[in-house]
């Protein structure tokens, strides 16, 4: 692909099986869909599960896509890539393989039945906006006017469930070691990176 079409960005989150071999096989499904070529993916990030339930930590991620897709198509291939993966559409709140979301479509708006992009929960998820701040920091979010590293920024300061770098690996390689422990450890130290 030459690279036309929009800059969107996606989030990636798995908290079941393999988790990290999840994320990986998104990357390389979301690699292979026509239409789609990855210009960026951010650290992997381990985070305590958000909503009703006690689950396993996620690990999440961010990917920014150049695509020639229209928001309902990416919307169908992101549910078809998570059908193939396992997961059950009508697992709501439940346990996950994978997930995939639109965070950001370009500048669009819009609150259709299928689909809200931006995605109605960024500004309000540390588990998207650490990973997405990575590649996106100085993106604007075309609903609100604020820089996506300013929405990472007052998600920290507020607190909340806990978010961290996660140390297995990054999506793309091992990533390098760092102080803090093992490879893929620190946010600088991931697989972020331009593509």
């Amino acid at each position: 692909m030459n690279r036309p079409g929009v800059v969107a960005y996606l989030g990636l989150g798995s908290n079941q099986g393999d988790r990290l071999a999840e994320l990986r096989h998104a990357v390389a499904g979301l690699s292979g869909l026509p239409g789609v070529a990855i210009t960026a993916v951010s650290g992997v990030w381990e985070t305590e599960h958000v909503g009703e339930g006690c689950q396993d930590p996620y690990l999440n991620a961010c990917v920014e896509v150049r695509t020639a897709l229209a928001p309902l198509q990416l919307l169908d291939a992101l549910k078809r890539l998570e059908a193939a993966a396992g997961r059950s559409l009508d697992g709501h709140g439940q346990p996950r393989p994978i997930d995939l979301d639109i965070l950001l479509y370009g500048d669009l708006v819009c609150a259709g039945p299928r689909l809200r992009v931006p995605h109605p929960e960024l500004a309000r998820r540390a588990f998207v906006l650490e990973p997405l701040a990575q590649i996106a920091a100085s993106v604007v979010c075309p609903d609100s006017g604020e820089t996506i590293g300013d929405s990472c920024a007052k998600i920290r300061r507020k607190g909340g469930p806990w978010v961290r770098p996660y140390c297995g690996g990054g999506l793309r390689d091992p990533g390098p070691a760092c102080e803090q422990g093992g490879p893929g450890c620190c946010p600088g130290a991931t697989s972020s990176s331009k593509a």
